[in-house]
């Protein structure tokens, strides 16, 4: 009796966590394969599973004989709509591997269908199914009526013609990864059929005679149909997807470990506590929200734990470090709101030196120095002039030899240069005070705070440089991936048209960098852009020189924003304008803002929209330069 209550203990456990673990699975194949149609076709079959599943699992547990035919019907749901689904994946593993349906297996699976969906109706009825049958020591099941051997033939012929499509797709492949694949696949789904049958309808004497050797070969399938489901979601997480295997293999285990392995352990303590109190004849129903608690606490500490070890050291074999070190980037990055934040900083304790109220942190871009942290009166940082003026007196007093620091105005003045290039970066400006006397320590102090603003400017400049050369690379990554994940099964993918234009996602990044350095510079000389189709056409019409031509299609861009008729200073000519005195033309953004009676934050608007449109003229003319 010990022996066949730990059993039944066990039957029941995997009975409920097969069918979580097929929901999580179904979900996921929902979430992030759902454009593949192995990955669809197999989220019909793991729904299959876990209908079958969770009916077997409630049907058993429930003590009323309405409820637990209802439940045992609305199992053979899923047994129904499993041969479809066995045909279904099968001729999408065949299609994926080069051989599409020409008519005849389509043909024969939506025919499947439609039988599956006449057998459903009748379950409503006792002619292909009969009544519910609850005996001592079995488990509640449909008694067996001359019409179940029609679905029995039916059943095993769809387990045959799905299995001989999925072996001529193992047969047609070439990788041994991609066979190995195949191949679990095609195990697993004859497992899962097998195992799914409910074999209580033509075994409840064998089982009536042998309880425990039943049970255990019950429990036996239920764990070789958990393994199975485990092995086919592994196997199914290749298709479809563009990521490295080492990110397939890291997600799926992160997937499983938080989904159906933390819900298994809970559903097994929970059903472990409750034999246990009925062993000793008191009910433990207090300490089941404390053990499902404790159980999911325990679990997601764990994972969070031990997760980046397994990570590292089973996923990225030799490339540990550049994998960490391209992992944690992102907490190490100084993004604008940091570099802000460090700044602010700074010039708290710069002005908490000086004992004033006013500074600021002014940073040089192409448009030149702009204020970038501010704090004190308006009207004094009003007065700064940060201009031409100040930018030559910087460089007068470097050409000199003189001290770095010096006043201007109402405020002194310390310039932020770069540490390697020694090229102006910026400036720190702190209110100047007639009583303030920089022998008494506050000039070293000013220094030394400065030095620090330098290396946040300097880090983050680099890492600029890093981000646009990942931008650069992000294209061809995605592409190499996607062939990568595409030519495991089917060859014929690697010979597919890479020519398709796609436009860049920061296309209008590259136009603006380019346009800042129309007249010359290296954001057009080294221009992303210089890969275009029509820059390359381009090149005879100026004599083979990538700047020219690079500049003579950002002007037809440009021209196309152009309203026709004269040129105007009135509404329909602001985008043009701003392009031409902007960048053709080089003036200063305060002279345009003036002359077009407008705010700098609405040039800057503007000007967006203008680059975002000649953007989108320079991908009509690559669109039309691939197509000639």
């Amino acid at each position: 009796m010990i022996w066949r209550s730990v059993l039944e203990t066990f039957i029941q456990i995997f009975e409920a966590g097969i069918a979580i673990t097929a929901l999580s699975l179904f979900i996921r194949a929902l979430s992030f394969n759902l454009r593949d149609r192995v990955s669809r076709s197999f989220a019909i079959l793991v729904a299959c599973v876990m209908v079958v599943f969770s009916g077997e699992a409630i049907s058993g547990a429930v003590t009323d004989q309405t409820l637990s035919e209802f439940w045992l019907r609305f199992q053979w749901l899923g047994i129904l709509y499993f041969p479809p689904a066995i045909m279904n994946l099968s001729d999408a593993l065949l299609a994926t591997t080069g051989r599409p349906s020409r008519g005849r297996r389509r043909k024969v699976i939506l025919f499947s269908y439609i039988v599956s969906t006449c057998l459903v109706i009748s379950l409503f009825t006792n002619v292909f199914l009969g009544q519910v049958v609850i005996e001592e020591g079995l488990s509640p099941h449909l008694t067996y009526t001359k019409y179940s051997a029609g679905f029995t033939f039916y059943y095993l012929a769809a387990m045959v013609l799905g299995g001989i499509g999925m072996w001529r797709a193992y047969r047609r492949t070439r990788l041994k990864v991609s066979r190995r694949r195949i191949g679990s696949l095609l195990a697993g789904v004859l497992f899962l059929a097998a195992g799914s049958y409910p074999y209580m309808q033509i075994g409840s004497s064998f089982a009536s005679k042998f309880p425990v050797g039943f049970l255990s070969l019950v429990a036996l399938g239920n764990l070789g149909i958990f393994l199975c489901l485990l092995l086919m979601a592994y196997a199914i997480g290749f298709f479809g997807a563009s990521w490295p295997d080492r990110v397939v293999r890291s997600r799926l285990l992160k997937w499983l470990m938080r989904g159906p392995v933390t819900v298994f352990l809970v559903l097994a303590f929970m059903t472990v506590a409750l034999r246990v109190g009925d062993l000793y004849g008191t009910t433990f129903t207090i300490a089941i929200p404390i053990i499902t608690a404790l159980t999911v606490l325990f679990m997601e500490h764990l994972i969070t734990l031990v997760f980046p070890f397994i990570e590292r050291w089973f996923f990225h074999g030799g490339e540990r470090d550049n994998i960490q070190l391209l992992q944690t980037l992102s907490e190490r990055m100084i993004t604008r709101g940091d570099l802000r934040q460090f700044l602010e900083a700074i010039l708290a304790a710069v002005c908490d030196q000086f004992q004033v109220s006013t500074g600021f942190v002014a940073a040089l871009g192409e448009e030149g120095l702009e204020l970038v942290v501010r704090v004190g009166d308006e009207n004094t940082l009003n007065q700064i002039g940060l201009d031409e003026t100040l930018l030559e007196k910087v460089g007068a007093n470097e050409g000199n030899g003189s001290p770095d620091l010096f006043a201007w105005g109402d405020f002194w003045l310390y310039p932020l240069y770069n540490l390697e290039r020694r090229e102006l970066s910026g400036l720190l400006g702190v209110q100047r005070l007639e009583e303030h006397q920089l022998e008494d320590g506050l000039g070293e102090a000013l220094e030394i705070l400065g030095q620090r603003a330098e290396m946040a400017l300097e880090d983050r400049r680099l890492q600029v440089q890093v981000f646009e050369g990942l931008q650069d690379l992000n294209p061809k990554v995605d592409l190499i991936q996607r062939l990568r994940a595409a030519v495991r099964y089917d060859q014929s993918e690697i010979f597919s048209d890479l020519d398709t234009f796609s436009p860049p996602k920061d296309l209008a990044l590259w136009v603006k960098g380019a346009l800042s350095h129309y007249w010359g510079g290296p954001k057009l000389t080294e221009s992303p852009l210089m890969r275009l189709k029509v820059v390359q056409t381009a090149l005879e019409e100026h004599n083979g020189n990538p700047a020219n031509a690079l500049r003579a299609i950002l002007k037809k861009g440009v021209e196309q924003v152009r309203p026709e008729g004269e040129r105007r200073f009135t509404a329909e000519w602001i985008l043009f304008n701003i392009l031409e005195m902007k960048f053709m033309e080089g003036r200063k953004v305060r002279e345009i803002a003036l002359r077009l009676a407008m705010s700098e934050a609405d040039l800057y608007r503007k000007q967006r929209v203008a680059i975002e449109v000649v953007a989108q003229a320079i991908m009509d003319m690559e669109m039309k330069a691939r197509e000639s």
